[in-house]
């Protein structure tokens, strides 16, 4: 049964920071990319990072470059994403993905979420 399970999520002030896991299991995690999504109330549900299989490529929007990292280990089959200098309008809950295409256009696995909310 493949899962992708968040975690981290939580309420942190302005300019504060916090770290994301997307832990995984269930398939053959070497070989995907998993990529972090968001959505907020009202809202579309928007691309925040990607990290390829071998880790060699990072994607990310101009609204988090420089403010967001992703990262994985994979030992422990799990994605990390790094959010530092946080802003109000970085509240929404994240999801992550998984992906045999780099661009993680259209997932074909994504987990249940896990909440952000930023104060201003």
């Amino acid at each position: 049964q493949v899962q992708l399970v968040e975690s981290g999520g939580g309420l942190v002030q302005s300019g504060g920071s916090l770290r994301l896991s997307c832990e995984t299991s269930g398939f053959t995690y070497d070989y995907y990319a998993i990529a972090w999504f968001r959505q907020a109330p009202g809202k579309e549900r928007e691309f925040v990072a990607a990290i390829n299989w071998s880790a060699s490529r990072t994607y990310y929007p101009d609204s988090v470059k420089g403010r967001f990292t992703i990262s994985r280990d994979d030992a422990k089959n799990t994605v990390y994403l790094q959010m530092s200098s946080l802003k109000p309008e970085d509240t929404a809950v994240y999801y992550c993905a998984a992906d045999l295409s780099d661009d993680v256009v259209d997932p074909l696995w994504w987990g249940q979420g896990t909440q952000v909310t930023v104060s201003s």
